[in-house]
């Protein structure tokens, strides 16, 4: 029997198992404790349509709570296993493109949820932060739609091969500070997205899998506004604690032993990001 929290926020479902949100930062966090792939994916569409219609209320102060469930709601499957766990598959096989495929939606999937995290965990910021995260999440939901619905063309489905956890980890380490937290995660893992997606997608490319790859280019187009939503962020808290965000990063990636960045880096990408260029010649 599905839980409650397995029930969609959209009219999918009749009657009494219709879950109805109508505060934007307890919606986050139900469909956070979604479990089903597909059933999170569709509450958080629903749940940005029903914000946009003007259907639900920010209460920044409400105090919420997942009552001892786990976070994130994930399905059984992809097995967790450590980054060194994770086998190198060839493009040029059609089982190597579905464990890349895969690999990409399992990064998608963690990002849908760590955007809903933002919201409902931290309280008290503007109107505009919780919009700017609500977007993320929507987003990132058609990300891994489309790469789920590409790797059923390829004749698998999301869980069929191991995946790790680094990012997400990330999350956890941070889920007391905002600031560790859009430094550490849409600044730093998310971007490294930014360096890796160019040479994934040209493999695809060079493969024959055109369909990939255009995927890539959406990822890729949308990512950018992603890491610079974490970028806007990041600089207004600096701002509204007297905080030097460069000496700030530096403490936080130490504190939090954030994985040390390594080239090369897509500075174009960086740049249409936010990263200012001071931060990007530290980088070189």
């Amino acid at each position: 029997m599905n839980s409650p929290l397995n029930q969609p926020l959209s009219a999918n479902l009749p009657g009494d198992n219709l879950f109805i949100a109508t505060e934007l930062r307890t919606g986050a966090l139900h469909c956070l404790l979604q479990t089903e792939s597909a059933i999170k994916v569709a509450n958080v569409r629903a749940l940005a349509s029903a914000w946009h219609a003007g259907g639900l209320a920010l209460d920044r102060a409400v105090a919420l709570s997942a009552d001892g469930a786990a976070i994130p709601g994930r399905p059984e499957q992809p097995e967790l296993v450590s980054p060194l766990q994770v086998k190198h598959r060839s493009m040029v096989t059609d089982e190597g493109r579905a464990a890349m495929i895969h690999a990409l939606a399992h990064i998608e999937f963690n990002a849908i949820n760590l955007a809903l995290d933002v919201i409902w965990r931290f309280p008290d910021m503007p109107e505009a932060f919780y919009v700017d995260w609500l977007q993320v999440a929507s987003e990132e939901a058609y990300h891994f739609s489309l790469l789920e619905a590409h790797l059923q063309v390829l004749g698998h489905a999301y869980g069929d091969f191991p995946a790790h956890n680094s990012l997400w980890d990330m999350a956890e380490k941070t889920r007391l500070d905002i600031l560790a937290r859009i430094a550490l995660v849409p600044r730093t893992m998310e971007a490294r997205g930014l360096d890796a997606a160019p040479p994934v997608r040209n493999k695809l490319a060079q493969a024959g899998d055109q369909a990939a790859a255009e995927i890539l280019d959406i990822i890729m187009r949308d990512e950018i506004g992603h890491v610079a939503i974490g970028n806007r962020w990041y600089g207004w808290l600096c701002r509204q604690r007297g905080l030097d965000p460069i000496a700030t990063f530096a403490d936080l990636s130490l504190a939090f032993k954030a994985p040390v960045m390594r080239g090369p880096f897509n500075m174009k990408a960086r740049r249409a990001a936010g990263f200012t260029e001071e931060e990007l010649a530290l980088m070189v």
